[in-house]
């Protein structure tokens, strides 16, 4: 099974497969995660979308220091850790609503019936719960792509990351595929139950690690975590960078919302019979199509000039998902199956997004190299991702907001008319999040002016 084929070793191969493990683990929870903190916990939708968005931001944030502590203390104690942590806590995730309804806080015999949970901290425990899955995930990010890079060599590195990124696909596919039917063989509890799945997946990782990972020796390799520190630092004050991370972020708030936003609006416009983790995979499957293709056509172009195309996109990505609400009647006869409006248009919406994910991420970080100084583009680079971390604590906290203003949740409301009238204009979050991607857009023209013009009064074009 782990013997080499076409060069790779053992620990190549291993990680790989952990990583589709631990890909299928996350998405798996991910997708639904703002339905399991308001539908099985009771959180508000501003209350779930801090906490995932603390959790999605951290994961961003956290594996330049993961990192630098894995290169020290060697990848597979790292990995051993890493998925101790997962397996704790998605187990933990899994457990938890049964631990509060021992306390007779919360019902699920019948239905799901706060009997105090609302008024306890006891759900506030969730917190450390998805701390730990963030922490372990944070290792996860720098570990396994560290173990592609050191474990290939000059003339197979790319086919290398080529079956690294094949295998992120499949797990991020398999993961939100799997959720659906056990969403609707158990309804609000295949939202717990799901969890169950994603602690075998990290259980069954942690075990191929102990007997199959054997990675070249690395430890005490790597930057020291003061060393990390002040090249976040010297980013942070970088007013080139800084301010391309802070533009792009705007990108991000929208890509965001497949996992903030989507989910709660199309079950409840929609109805439960509607598929988000389904929906979601649109985006995957677009960018593994056309992502080749696009690179290759933009080749010619400057990276600035391919993440413009891109981020003009982006706005009619956000109206297209808002357009759904424009429909009224039926469903939308696809010939083998049919949807209805806002599911259709959301699917539109997704394929959109993916699209200008194509124009743009592949270009980004060749173009923050760009600017960051001579000789520290490595050092830089590190830190190219702080824009999915402020991406993730603005966009889910935005989401949460937005969701409770036009699309509240409809247990909040006595009859469906009082929430029909309440989630009329359900459709103006997708125009909120339209506008901060036309800013964005606009911005980045406005960003390559300026910086163009910088560099030609010092001589650097």
């Amino acid at each position: 099974m782990f013997k080499r084929l076409k060069g790779f070793s053992r620990a190549f191969w291993t990680a790989n497969i952990v990583e589709l493990l631990e890909r299928g683990a996350y998405y798996g929870v991910f997708i639904v995660i703002t339905l399991y903190l308001s539908r099985i916990l009771g959180f508000s939708d501003i209350e779930a979308g801090i906490i995932s968005g603390v959790f999605s931001g951290g994961l961003f944030l956290l594996p330049t220091f993961t990192g630098a502590l894995a290169d020290k203390i060697g990848f597979k104690y790292s990995l051993l850790i890493a998925f101790t942590l997962l397996s704790i806590g998605y187990f933990g995730l899994a457990t938890l609503p049964s631990m509060l309804e021992s306390a007779g806080l919360v019902d699920y015999s019948n239905g799901i019936e706060f009997t105090g949970l609302l008024e306890s901290n006891e759900r506030w425990s969730i917190v450390p719960i998805m701390a730990i899955i963030m922490i372990g995930g944070s290792f996860i990010k720098s570990v396994i792509t560290g173990t592609v890079a050191k474990e290939t060599t000059e003339s197979n590195r790319a086919q290398g990351f080529s079956i690294f990124y094949m295998m992120v696909n499949i797990g991020a596919f398999s993961g939100k595929t799997i959720v659906k039917p056990l969403r609707a063989s158990m309804g609000d509890m295949g939202l717990v139950y799901i969890n169950y799945f994603s602690t075998a997946m990290t259980i069954l990782a942690l075990i191929l690690i102990i007997f199959f990972y054997k990675s070249s020796k690395n430890e005490g390799e790597g930057k020291s975590l003061k060393e990390i520190w002040s090249s976040l630092l010297n980013v942070l004050t970088n007013g080139r960078l800084i301010t391309l991370i802070i533009i792009i972020t705007g990108f991000w708030m929208v890509q965001h919302q497949l996992y903030a936003t989507m989910p709660k609006y199309v079950l409840r416009m929609a109805g439960e019979g509607a598929s988000p983790s389904w929906y979601a995979n649109v985006n995957p499957l677009v960018v593994v199509l056309t992502v080749t293709f696009i690179t290759r056509m933009m080749a010619s172009k400057t990276p600035l000039f391919s993440m413009t195309v891109g981020m003009f996109i982006m706005p009619f990505s956000a109206i297209a998902m808002a357009s759904g609400n424009w429909f009224s009647g039926g469903e939308v006869d696809l010939g083998f199956f049919s949807l209805h409006p806002i599911a259709f248009m959301m699917i539109v919406g997704i394929a959109l997004q993916a699209l200008g994910e194509s124009f743009i991420s592949p270009r980004y970080l060749e173009f923050f190299s760009l600017q960051a100084p001579k000789g520290e583009e490595g050092l830089y680079l590190g830190f190219s991702h702080l824009h999915s971390f402020l991406a993730s604590i603005l966009g889910f906290g935005l989401s949460g907001y937005l969701l409770s203003k036009y699309c509240p949740d409809p247990r909040l409301f006595d009859t469906h008319e009082a929430w029909e009238s309440a989630a009329s204009n359900a459709h103006y979050i997708w125009y909120y999040f339209a506008a901060i991607a036309f800013t964005s857009a606009i911005s980045l023209i406005i960003y390559g002016k300026v910086i163009k013009k910088m560099d030609s009064k010092t001589g650097k074009l």
